[in-house]
């Protein structure tokens, strides 16, 4: 099992490293949008550049607040964190929702994290070599 608890880490950390990149890109994109939009002389254009400003902000900071967590989540995870157990499975529920991709990531780290042969690895005790 400690193979499947890996595999789980990195696949929380790939999540939250491509989300961290989205959120990067997408402050870009729409920073540059209100860029753009508010150099025109056009009647609207001021409020159409907060618009997308506010958007941006928003969508960067939504992408943020599921990139971070998974990232620790990984990180932990790999170091065997029993506090990362308890994260991967909150996050594994949630992931269970945005189909079809989440969904299946969701039901193998579920499977992964309630699997009596994997909480013996998460005790910290010296016989807790379960494979």
């Amino acid at each position: 099992m400690r193979t499947h608890v890996k595999v789980t880490a990195f696949l929380f950390l790939t999540f939250g490293v491509l989300l961290t990149i989205g959120a990067f890109f997408s402050s870009l994109l729409f920073g540059s949008l209100a860029f753009l939009i508010g150099a025109t002389r056009e009647e609207g254009a001021p409020i159409g550049a907060a618009a997308m400003g506010i958007t941006g902000i928003v969508l960067t900071s939504v992408l943020l607040a599921f990139s971070i967590p998974s990232i620790f989540c990984g990180l932990g995870l790999l170091k065997l964190r029993r506090w990362a157990r308890l994260l991967g499975i909150v996050l594994a529920a949630i992931a269970l929702l945005r189909f079809p991709i989440g969904t299946a990531f969701g039901v193998y780290a579920l499977w992964v994290f309630f699997s009596k042969r994997t909480e013996p690895l998460f005790d910290g005790s010296p016989g807790s070599s379960a494979t």
